[in-house]
C-alpha cells in the first residue's frame, strides 16, 4: 500500500499504533520503507491486576512490550509506552461492559476501545504530536476521493476483514489514519515479517477479552455483583422452568448450559428481562427477527443515508451480511427490515452496514422494550 500524501513521506510524520503483534509490526515496517518519519506508540490498558505487577491485559503485556520495542529498534524509529488505563477502565470496562451487561445486553468492548481509546485518546495523542496521521495494523482499506473525503472499505482478504470494528469511525478520523495491511492477506503479512527479520513473524493473534484473566462471569460477579444475581428462567407465557445464575451468564441463542430438563423440545435463550431479572426462553423458531433497532448510530460519511436506502447488515464481527433497507427514525437512531429473518439478534452487539465494499457505518443492537 502506498500512502496518498499532499507532501514527499519524508516530511511527513506517522505515529504507529504498535501491540507486540505481527499485524502491527507489519505495518510500521511498511511505512518505515515508504519514508515515512515513523513514531511506534503503545497503550498500557487497564486490567484487574495487583500493584507492583505488570499489565495482565492480553493487549500490552511485558512480552507484548518488549516484542514492540524490539521492532521499532530492529526499525530505528523511537518506542514510548503510555498511560491509558484511567480512559480504558472508563469508556470500555464501565461505560461499555459492565453497564451493558447491567442493562440485559452483551455488549462489545472493541467497538468502544476503538471509538473512545485507539481513534479517540490515541489519535489525540499523536496530534498533540504534531504526527500527520496514526497507522494501526487494522485489516481494511481506505480509499480517498476527490472531494476530500475519505471511503473505508472491507480488507482484500475476508477472513481478517476488520471493517466491522472500524464503523465507529467518522471523516474526522478517518482523514488521519492508515491502515497498511488492508491490501493484504495474513499469509503474506507474516511472510513480509518473515523476510525482514521481524521477532513477531510467527506470534500468535491474541483474540481473548483483553482485561479480563479468565472468565468474564468471575469478573463480573467480582466487579459488578448486581449483574450475577441469581433469577428465573421462565418461557414466553411467563410460567417458571427453572434458575438462573446471573443474567451475564446468558445470551440470545444460547442452548446449553441453562439447566433445564423434561421439555418436549430444546429451549433457546430468547430474551434477557433485567427489569425482572428473568431469563426467557423458547423454541428455536421463536429466535427468528425480521426487523430491529439500531441506535447510537455513526455514519463513516457524516452523513445518513436516506431513508429506504438497500444494504447489507452485519451483526456480528464474523457473521455474514445479510440483505435489508434502512429506514431512519433520526441520524443517530435506524429500523432495520431484512430481507429474510436473522437469528441471534444480540442486544449491545453492533450492526454494521455496508453498500458491497463500502462500510456505510453502525451502532448498537437495541433492547426491545
Amino acid at each position: 500500500m502506498t500512502v496518498q500524501t499532499l507532501r514527499p513521506p519524508q516530511e511527513t510524520t506517522v505515529v504507529v499504533a504498535m501491540s507486540g503483534g505481527v499485524d502491527s509490526s507489519v505495518a510500521a515496517a511498511l511505512l518505515v520503507e515508504q519514508g515515512y518519519h515513523c513514531i511506534g506508540i503503545m497503550m498500557r490498558l487497564w486490567a484487574e491486576v495487583a500493584p507492583g505487577q505488570g499489565s495482565a491485559n492480553r493487549c500490552c503485556t511485558l512480552e507484548g512490550v518488549e516484542d514492540a520495542r524490539r521492532v521499532a529498534d530492529r526499525l530505528g524509529i523511537p518506542f514510548y509506552y503510555i498511560n491509558a488505563e484511567k480512559p480504558f477502565k472508563r469508556h470500555v470496562v464501565d461505560e461499555t461492559f459492565i453497564q451493558g451487561y447491567a442493562s440485559g445486553q452483551t455488549p462489545n468492548p472493541c467497538l468502544a476501545c476503538n471509538r473512545h481509546i485507539r481513534f479517540g485518546y490515541l489519535l489525540g495523542y499523536a496530534r498533540a504530536l504534531g504526527a500527520d496521521y496514526l497507522a494501526t495494523g487494522h485489516y481494511a482499506r481506505l480509499r480517498r476521493q476527490p472531494d476530500g473525503s475519505v471511503h473505508l472499505l472491507r480488507a482484500v482478504d475476508p477472513a481478517k476483514d476488520q471493517s466491522y470494528v472500524l464503523s465507529v469511525l467518522g471523516q474526522e478520523e478517518l482523514r488521519q489514519v492508515l491502515f497498511p495491511l488492508g491490501e493484504y492477506t495474513k499469509e503474506q503479512v507474516r511472510a513480509m515479517a518473515a523476510d525482514r527479520g521481524l521477532p513477531t513473524a510467527s506470534k500468535h493473534d491474541s483474540m481473548d477479552l483483553c482485561f479480563v484473566a479468565d472468565d468474564y462471569r468471575r469478573f463480573l460477579q467480582a466487579w459488578a455483583p448486581a449483574t450475577m444475581q441469581p433469577g428465573e428462567i421462565v418461557d414466553r407465557q411467563g410460567r417458571v422452568l427453572g434458575r438462573h445464575g446471573g443474567l451475564a451468564g446468558y445470551t440470545i441463542g444460547q442452548r446449553k448450559g441453562l439447566g433445564i430438563s423434561g421439555t418436549a423440545r430444546p429451549l433457546y435463550v430468547l430474551a434477557l428481562d433485567p427489569e425482572h431479572n428473568r431469563v426467557v426462553v423458547g423454541p428455536q423458531e421463536a429466535l427468528g427477527r425480521d426487523r430491529f433497532t439500531v441506535e447510537q448510530v455513526r455514519w463513516t460519511l457524516d452523513r445518513p443515508v436516506a431513508p429506504g436506502t438497500r444494504a447489507q447488515v452485519q451483526i456480528r464481527y464474523r457473521g455474514r451480511s445479510a440483505g435489508c433497507t434502512l429506514e431512519l427514525e433520526s441520524p443517530e437512531r435506524v429500523q432495520v427490515l431484512l430481507d429474510e429473518p436473522l437469528r441471534d439478534v444480540t442486544p449491545g452487539q453492533g450492526a454494521v452496514f455496508y453498500d458491497g465494499e463500502l462500510c456505510l457505518g453502525g451502532g448498537l443492537i437495541a433492547r426491545e422494550r
